[in-house]
This record gives C-alpha cells, structure tokens and sequence, in this order.
C-alpha cells in the first residue's frame, strides 16, 4: 500500500454488518487493507430494523467484537457510537445494559450534577465496551417544535443556549474523567430545522439564528471539543450553493477560523439523504474534505456497501493526484484524527 493510501483510510469512520468476527470479513480486511481509521456502531438495521440485529447483542459480544476490532487495525482505532441516552441509544436495556436518559429530561431536569451523574454511567458503559467515542452530546437548541429530528426525538437539552452549554459540559467532563472522547452536534445548528437531513435538503436559511452557534462557541472556548459532526443542513446565508457539510465557508470558515476549532471535524452520515440523493460519492467525498471535513462518516446503514472503505479511498486518491486536494491538506486530516485516537482525554 502506498503511503498516500495508508493516509486517506484514516480519514474513513465506517458502519459494518456482523456482531461477531467472523461475520466481518469486509471490515477486518479495511482495517488490515485499507488502514481506515475507525468503526461506528450499531444495534440494529436502520432501514428496516425489524430485519436483523446489527453490531450489538450483549455486553459480553459487544466486549468481544470491539477487541477483535482493534487488534484486527493494529494500530490506534476510533471506535464510535451515537450513545445520546433516551431514543438515540444504541446499548438498550433490551440487550443487558443500562437504561439512559434523553438530553431533553436531563435539560428539563435542569440539574448538571445529575447531568453528570447519567453521563458519567453511559461513559462507564462505553469503556467497559472498549468504545472511545461518543458521538454526542447534541448541542442543537430546542428552536422547532415541529423538528421531527431533534425535537421530535428529545435530543436537545434547552431552547437557551447556556442551558445546552451547561449541560453539554457536564456531559463531557464525565466522559473525560473515563477516557472516553466526545463529538459536539450538528454544526452549525439542526434545532431550528422543520425537516430531516436523513431524508433529504432541508433549508434553514429562514430559520436559523446565531445563537444557535453559542453552545459550539462556549464549548470550544472551554477547551472541551475532541470532535465536532457537520449538519447536512442548507443556509444561504452561509453558503448560497453548498449544504454545511460542503461548505469551506461553514467549517473552514466559521467553525475553524472564526470559533477557532482546531480538533477534528466529522461528517454526519455520508449516505445520509441530504448529500445522497443530490450528489454521488464522486463529488461528495473530496467536496466534503476540500469544505475541511477530516473524517468522513460512513454509517453503512442507509444502504449496505461491504466496499464503501476503498471506493471512497480510490475517490479521494484521485483528487489528490488531479491536484484538487494536496497531500498537505490530507496530513493536516490525519494528524488531528490521530490525536484523537490517541491516549486518553485524561491524559
């Protein structure tokens, strides 16, 4: 493999099929092959979850999987999951872990000591697993009682921003304090959205207002952002042409040189309606590094692709050598990503 290759499968977080390893042949050979930097997570089929288990099963399997996992990579490996708490929860009570509470109670509940007290059990859990991150907590605020995503789902701590600031920061501190690194979402803001990115374009431009940067903003100043996940969300205001996730003037603009956030920018879920059903891999995927996204997320869970890790490397190999992306902005990529999956937040 050249070293051009060796870099660009780091900038891939990929979902997979099987809950044991020997049901995971397409992702044991992107870890030994393909070199990608990490694995997402799940409990179930999200198309049809009524058709097959997916990752999870049991907290002894799930132990099991995730070190195979990662002495199938050989070197250090993000292993993610979205482990909100309430509806967004992938270790329910159903498989033998504990039960979780939604942003939107502990918001409700208004009390960060408790706040950190529910983190700090999903945290355990997490690290029991061998999972070091948590792609959470959502920080959009509560600005659409009609958001079928956010509202819809209880996934946000408050309408006000320094509640949501509050509460995301006991969230994280209490993942901090056991290793386990964390993703703010969705930049720039999903709260006040009327529709769903999974589905398709949905367009904040009427909608949306600044304070819905603020919990990034405070966050960020604090010190306590490992990663933050892209929206598939369209503004005109800042962006005439691309959705945020495609957007230079999104996240190289404003998340990296006006909030001044120098850790890893993740997309949320590449097959995702909003990017899917507009544009092809062939453009979304340098689209998404060339706006400043470093590690692009393939939930694999939209549709099933067992070749999803090396079509999007051969992808991103040619942009480079095209001169649309250079080398240094590749390594810029996976220096940030590899102080992520390095020691612990603690350390």
């Amino acid at each position: 493999m050249s070293a051009l290759r060796d870099q660009l499968g780091q900038l891939l977080l990929v979902g997979f099929r099987g809950a044991r390893l020997e049901e995971c042949g397409p992702i044991l050979r992107d870890l030994r092959q393909h070199r990608i930097g990490g694995v997402i997570l799940f409990d179930q089929e999200m198309v049809d979850p009524s058709t097959r288990r997916r990752n999870v099963e049991s907290p002894a399997q799930l132990q099991a999987l995730v070190a195979g996992l990662r002495a199938a990579a050989d070197r250090p490996l993000l292993v993610a999951i979205d482990q909100e708490g309430g509806r967004v929860n992938r270790l329910k009570p159903d498989y033998g872990f504990p039960p979780s509470v939604s942003h939107e109670e502990l918001g409700r509940r208004d009390d960060p000591a408790h706040t950190y007290r529910e983190a700090e059990q999903t945290a355990r859990t997490l690290a029991a697993a061998g999972i070091n991150l948590n792609l959470a907590p959502v920080v959009d605020l509560d600005a659409n009682a009609a958001n079928p995503i956010i509202k819809g789902k209880g996934r946000s701590f408050s309408a006000d921003p320094a509640t949501v600031t509050r509460h995301a920061t006991a969230f994280i501190q209490a993942h901090r304090a056991h290793g386990i690194r964390t993703c703010l979402k969705h930049f720039p803001g999903h709260g006040s959205a009327a529709g769903d990115t999974h589905h398709g374009l949905v367009d904040v431009t009427a909608t949306w207002s600044e304070r819905e940067l603020e919990p990034f903003r405070d966050l960020i100043r604090g010190g306590l952002v490992d990663a933050v996940m892209s929206a598939h969300v369209f503004h005109a205001g800042l962006d005439p042409r691309h959705p945020a996730t495609l957007s230079a003037a999104a996240l190289s603009g404003l998340l990296r040189q006006t909030l001044g956030f120098g850790g890893v920018i993740c997309s949320d879920d590449m097959e995702m309606g909003a990017i899917s059903s507009r544009y092809g891999i062939e453009e979304s995927v340098p689209a998404a590094v060339e706006a400043g996204v470093d590690l692009l997320c393939f939930g694999n869970n939209q549709r099933y692709d067992p070749d999803i890790a090396p079509k999007a490397i051969a992808i991103l190999e040619q942009a480079v050598i095209s001169g649309r992306l250079s080398e240094e902005r590749i390594a810029a990529s996976v220096s940030r990503i590899r102080t992520l999956q390095g020691t612990s937040a603690t350390e």
